[in-house]
């Protein structure tokens, strides 16, 4: 699902919300989250998981065209892990579609 379609989806479900205003709930949620990471923050909403910053340390890498030794600097990346009720959700619908 794409932010616009879940924009879509909220106004169709909320029709007393015009969308312009679903938009900028939806645009500001995904701002503080991405916000907070960036501060090194974890934000967790209960229900469906945390997104936390993990630190990746620098390696060799192997460029897979040629086969060189690549240098890896060190980063950052954010990282998310469902929650037990959002897991348990997929799992249902999972064994459904089969």
């Amino acid at each position: 699902m794409t932010k616009s379609e879940l924009i879509a989806e909220l106004s169709a479900a909320h029709p007393h919300l015009a969308a312009r205003d679903v938009e900028l709930i939806v645009q500001t949620i995904l701002t503080e989250i991405s916000s907070a990471l960036s501060r090194g923050d974890r934000v967790e909403i209960r229900g469906f998981g945390a997104f936390v910053v993990k630190k990746r340390d620098a390696r060799q890498g192997r460029n897979p065209r040629t086969g060189t030794s690549v240098a890896v600097e060190e980063k950052t990346i954010p990282f998310f892990k469902a929650g037990k009720e959002l897991r348990e959700r997929v799992n249902a619908h999972a064994g459904k579609r089969g």
